[in-house]
């Protein structure tokens, strides 16, 4: 009788088979990052910190975590030395940061072999001109000045994305802004495989910082965003002194020359860092001659508060939210065997996943040729 029930309360209520699968489908996330050098605080604010969130939540079935060497080869082909030695400092900034290889998954994406496999089949969902319109390919293109000489891994990077989302059945991916075009074309290949296919993959969506402070971290220099290549980075292993320099070293109001000049705190890099780090009880620790930020800013842009003064401020908040994560990191550095441990481990588990995707999109496509014997 419970049965009938059931039967005919989603019999009225399900017509198609993506409702279908909106109901018994698990809540997955997939993440990750390319390791040519260490993370930044754009990375933990961007994605990292709202990684640790998530996968504390209680909430997420599944959580894999990819250090993505194989995209990383893309603009370092002839430098593999450099990917390889990056990825155990990924791997230690992950876990200082608080990612749990008991609830997260972490792996590296050239072990899982089914993601290139997955790649070649849906190179044929995506035309050449849509891969060139991206906004995010077009802009790395740009900054990386490939001209004519654009590794045809780089300009699809899009689509083997696609395949790293799709075969850890992900549906959510935390990102950052600069990644949604992304995510957007992910969607996209995933809806033209399931229209030619049946309903295969699953569609993911984006989960983004929640502060808009930190959906884009510019760079200390003002650049637009912050980048290795660029020099512009406080990373997540700086020393105290390290970060003490850049902090004093940030671009700022380029008009504000005098203290009782009136200051621009919206495209002020100094602000825009205290609008993603910086809470009320730091201003009672360090700096309590303000309530809040919101009253620091009105100082600023009136005039009679120095950019030194500002700087100090956010040198001590800096101070305070990475200190912990470097000790932590340098504690982890100490058995490196066992952070590889962690992540073979991982490995053997995302390559077992992605295996079961790809059996059933070879089935989708029907070149399961010799699945009954």
């Amino acid at each position: 009788m419970i049965c009938l029930k059931l039967h005919l309360y989603f019999r009225d209520r399900v017509h198609s088979i993506q409702e279908w699968r909106k109901i018994f489908m698990k809540n997955i996330i997939l993440t990750g990052d390319r390791p040519t050098g260490k993370l930044h605080i754009g990375h933990y604010v961007g994605s990292l910190k709202r990684r640790v969130e998530l996968q504390n939540s209680g909430k997420y079935d599944k959580i894999y975590i990819m250090i993505a060497d194989a995209q990383a080869l893309t603009d370092n082909f002839d430098n593999p030395e450099k990917v390889r030695s990056n990825v155990a400092e990924v791997a230690l900034d992950y876990f200082a940061c608080g990612i749990d290889p008991e609830k997260s998954t972490v792996f590296i994406q050239s072990y899982v072999t089914e993601l290139t496999e997955l790649t070649f089949y849906y190179m044929n969902l995506v035309t050449l001109s849509r891969l060139e319109r991206n906004p995010t390919v077009k802009a790395e293109i740009k900054q990386k000045n490939f001209g004519a000489s654009l590794p045809m891994g780089f300009l699809t990077y899009p689509v083997s994305q696609t395949a790293d989302i799709t075969a850890f059945k992900a549906n959510t991916v935390p990102v950052g802004e600069d990644q949604l075009p992304m995510l957007e074309q992910a969607r996209e290949i995933v809806r033209s495989f399931n229209g030619l296919y049946g309903e295969t993959l699953t569609e993911p969506n984006a989960v983004l910082p929640e502060n808009k402070s930190c959906l884009r971290l510019p760079g200390t220099d003002g650049m637009a965003k912050m980048s290795k290549s660029l020099g512009n980075c406080i990373y997540l292993s700086d020393s105290a002194d390290e970060i003490k320099r850049k902090v004093m070293g940030m671009y700022t109001d380029p008009k504000h020359l005098k203290v009782s000049d009136p200051g621009d705190t919206e495209h002020n890099p100094t602000f825009i860092y205290l609008d993603a780090f910086c809470r009320e009880e730091h201003f009672q620790r360090y700096l309590p001659e303000y309530a809040n930020l919101p009253e620091m800013k009105a100082h600023y842009e009136r005039g009679g508060l120095g950019d030194m003064k500002v700087k100090k401020f956010l040198n001590a908040v800096m101070q305070e939210t990475l200190e912990p994560i470097r000790l932590k990191r340098e504690k982890l550095a100490e058995d490196l065997p066992a952070i590889w441990d962690i992540l073979f481990k991982g490995c053997k588990e995302a390559r077992a996943a992605a295996a079961e995707t790809l059996f059933e999109v070879r089935k989708a496509m029907k070149i399961d040729y010799f699945s009954g014997m």
